[in-house]
């Protein structure tokens, strides 16, 4: 598993951005994959989910995940549900210790939040839709409700699709000049013409400092270019596999 600096260095606070590496998963699937969602077998994805449970040190059972949707919807936790009950949404926060909030991710940018001093995290699923749309402002404003200081919380970005690997076309750009003139600079010349290369992790960085973040550490990784740690549905896509394993990252208050 991957950590940030800026949370690790917090008393109190468990995370982890999990890779690929370490799960008794097969195939396609090898080896740590958390994804629910996916077709792999439900036995190895549950033996899966607790060693990632275990690792931040609670019982499978408060291991938690949603039924993620592109939104910007969040979900204040107080209580556990059935893996089988996962509400719509896709970010989360709590101030109740031994509950890990896990967001899925393969490709998307998973951002974890925690205020230390209020002990109030949050994890948030945000790929260019929930960026897009709020999903990183409402859970700040969800995580304040709580009790936490803007100015105090750190945030940690991991491994997601980065610019060299995430080609849009022009109705991609279109939208996001149309949102803001601003968001040109994150978009760089592709090798296809009217294409483009999208900075999702810059977009995400952007939206937090604006804000109000001023904690702000991303791990700097690819899950597309790297297929010996990551799942990655982009490099899936183009390889015309028939599925995916997808990533748990997760924190929790200890």
């Amino acid at each position: 598993m991957l950590q940030a600096a800026a949370l690790k260095a917090l008393k109190g606070i468990r995370h982890a951005f999990f890779t690929r590496e370490g799960g008794v998963s097969q195939g396609i699937y090898a080896s740590l994959n958390g994804g629910v969602g996916s077709n792999d077998r439900p036995d190895d994805v549950r033996e899966n989910r607790a060693r990632m449970a275990a690792a931040l040190g609670v019982t499978p059972d408060r291991f938690l995940s949603l039924y993620q949707i592109h939104s910007p919807d969040v979900m204040t936790v107080d209580a556990p549900w059935a893996s089988d009950a996962r509400p719509r949404a896709d970010a989360m926060v709590t101030k109740v210790p031994g509950l890990a909030l896990g967001i899925s991710t393969a490709d998307c940018g998973p951002v974890l939040f925690a205020d230390a001093d209020a002990r109030v995290i949050g994890a948030a699923h945000a790929g260019w839709k929930g960026a897009f749309t709020g999903v990183l402002e409402a859970t700040l404003a969800a995580m304040e409700k709580l009790g936490a200081k803007r100015g105090k919380i750190s945030v940690a970005l991991g491994p997601m699709i980065r610019q060299p690997s995430y080609e849009v076309g022009p109705e991609f750009v279109e939208r996001f000049a149309a949102a803001d003139a601003a968001n040109s600079r994150f978009f760089a010349p592709s090798a296809r013409a009217d294409h483009a290369m999208f900075d999702l992790p810059g977009y995400i960085r952007s939206r937090l400092e604006k804000a109000g973040v001023a904690q702000i550490d991303d791990i700097g990784l690819d899950t597309c270019a790297d297929p010996e740690r990551f799942y990655s549905y982009r490099r899936t896509t183009l390889r015309k596999e028939p599925d995916y394993g997808r990533h748990i990252n997760a924190i929790s208050l200890g």
